[in-house]
C-alpha cells in the first residue's frame, strides 16, 4: 500500500468554490451560519442543491456547475494522459483486466481502450443517466452497479480504480466499498477519496462538497484503509 499521485497528470479544473459555498448555507458539512441567517428560501435552495446533486442525474452531470460537473463531456486532455500513467505505473500486460468502480460515463475506460487495445475494461456506476449516456465505444463494458456489493467474484480485476467515488457513501458503506474493492482485485487497486491535510483544505472542501458523506483528514483515511484490510494504492482530491 502506498500514497501515489495517479492523477497527476489530469488538468486541475476551475472550481467556482465561493459561489458554491455561498449556496450551502447550515448545518454538518456546510458552512455554518446562525440560523437567524437564513430564511426558508435559503433552507429551500439549500436542500434543492444537494439533493439534486445527490440523484446522480442530468443535473449533476450535464447541468449548472454550482450542481456538479457543469457539463460533463468527453475531451482526450482529461483522461488521456492520466490512462497511460496508470498503466505504466503497474506495468499492466497487454492483455491485463481493469475495472473502474464508479465510471461515469466511462471516459477513462474509454481511453484505456483507445491507447491499449488488447486491455479488458468493465466499469459500474450508481447512475443510471450515466451509464444510459457512456461513451458508445465502451458501453458494452459498462453497468449500473453499487460499490458495496459489486457482481464480479473474487481476484477477477489485474487492477481496479476507483476515483472520488467511494467517498459518497456514508462511513459503513465506504469501508464496505473498500473491501469490495480489495476482493475483486487480484493484483492492484488505487483509491482517490476526498480528504484534506490543513484548514484551509478542509474549510474550502466544505464549500464545494456536493456527493460526499464520508470527507476525513488522510490520517483517518489511513486508519480505515488498515481497519479493512486494504491493501492498494491511494492519493486524496484537496480542494485547495
Amino acid at each position: 500500500m502506498a500514497e501515489i499521485n495517479l492523477m497527476d497528470q489530469y488538468p486541475r479544473p476551475r472550481r467556482p468554490v465561493v459561489a458554491r459555498g455561498k449556496l450551502k448555507l447550515s448545518g454538518k458539512g456546510r458552512i455554518n451560519l446562525r440560523p437567524e441567517a437564513y430564511d426558508q428560501e435559503d433552507i429551500f435552495l439549500e436542500q434543492v442543491l444537494l439533493n439534486v446533486a445527490r440523484r446522480f442525474g442530468k443535473e449533476y452531470f450535464d447541468g449548472d456547475r454550482l450542481y456538479g460537473y457543469g457539463g460533463y463531456e468527453y475531451h482526450p486532455r482529461f483522461w488521456t494522459k492520466t490512462a497511460r500513467r496508470i498503466v505504466e505505473h503497474y506495468h499492466l500486460d497487454p492483455q491485463a483486466s481493469v475495472l473502474d468502480v464508479g465510471c461515469a460515463k466511462g471516459f477513462l475506460l474509454y481511453d484505456l481502450r483507445r491507447l491499449y487495445p488488447g486491455l479488458q475494461v468493465a466499469g459500474v456506476d450508481i447512475s443510471d443517466y450515466a451509464i444510459e449516456h457512456a461513451k458508445s465505444e465502451i458501453k458494452d463494458s459498462v453497468q449500473v452497479g453499487d460499490a458495496q456489493c459489486l457482481p464480479y467474484p473474487d481476484s477477477s480485476f489485474d487492477l481496479v480504480v476507483s476515483i472520488n467515488t467511494v467517498s459518497n457513501l456514508p462511513l459503513d458503506g465506504c469501508k464496505q466499498a473498500v473491501r469490495e474493492i480489495q476482493r475483486v482485485s487480484r493484483r492492484h487497486a488505487f483509491l482517490g477519496v476526498h480528504a484534506w491535510r490543513t484548514n484551509k483544505q478542509h474549510e474550502n472542501f466544505l464549500k464545494w462538497n456536493l456527493t460526499a458523506l464520508t470527507y476525513m483528514h488522510v490520517d483517518d483515511w489511513l486508519a480505515l484503509f488498515e481497519e479493512v484490510g486494504y491493501e492498494g494504492d491511494y492519493y486524496w482530491s484537496f480542494i485547495d
